[in-house]
């Protein structure tokens, strides 16, 4: 029995991908709903963009259309609603800029930590599942605090659910970032 992953291919056009490139698409509309306040729109096109998220899964594994750029897509259509909903609710005054400042250095982080592992012949570091539960975090916390701005008659529940969950997103986002930098000095002092 063979113990290896789904074939991965170099394609560019295919199905989940489209979806990939409508997702990102999406974003700076989800960013220009969010600046002007329309919460209901927003909320709407994460909708669209959570369920294309979901297809595009479950397209690439079900018909073997797992790309490479797939790969890279979808985490980087994720990350970008991330940040999106953060600049926009920051700039609304809705987020405090020091939350957005938390979120931002943590990227940085990984970000020197992959130019690092490239100067010394790495490739990225395998995603750690806690990095994966803080992004499902922050993935939640935002639209649940969007939900208390569209939709004020929630804010009394919606607030507190949306902060629990984005405090502790950007707590388990710093821990996973810390777990990444850990495992990149083990990586590099092998090498």
């Amino acid at each position: 029995m063979s113990t290896d992953g789904p074939a991965i291919s170099n394609r560019v056009i295919t199905v989940p991908n489209l979806l990939s490139f409508l997702r990102l698409a999406l974003v700076p509309v989800f960013l220009v709903l969010i600046l002007r306040g329309e919460d209901a729109l927003a909320l709407l096109v994460l909708v669209i963009s959570s369920v294309t998220d979901f297809l595009d899964g479950l397209i690439a594994r079900r018909f073997h259309q797992i790309t490479r750029l797939g790969q890279l897509l979808d985490p980087l259509a994720d990350r970008l609603f991330i940040f999106a909903a953060l600049i926009g609710l920051a700039v609304r005054g809705v987020l405090p800029w020091w939350f957005l400042a938390v979120i931002l250095g943590r990227e940085v982080l990984l970000l020197v930590i992959g130019v690092g592992l490239a100067n010394v012949g790495y490739g990225p570091l395998p995603v750690h599942h806690l990095g994966k539960v803080a992004t499902f975090c922050l993935y939640y916390a935002l639209p649940i605090i969007m939900v208390a701005q569209a939709f004020p008659a929630t804010a009394p529940v919606a607030d507190p659910v949306g902060w629990a969950f984005a405090l502790w997103g950007a707590f388990l986002y710093w821990w996973a970032g810390v777990l990444y930098l850990r495992e990149a000095v083990r990586v590099a002092k092998l090498g």
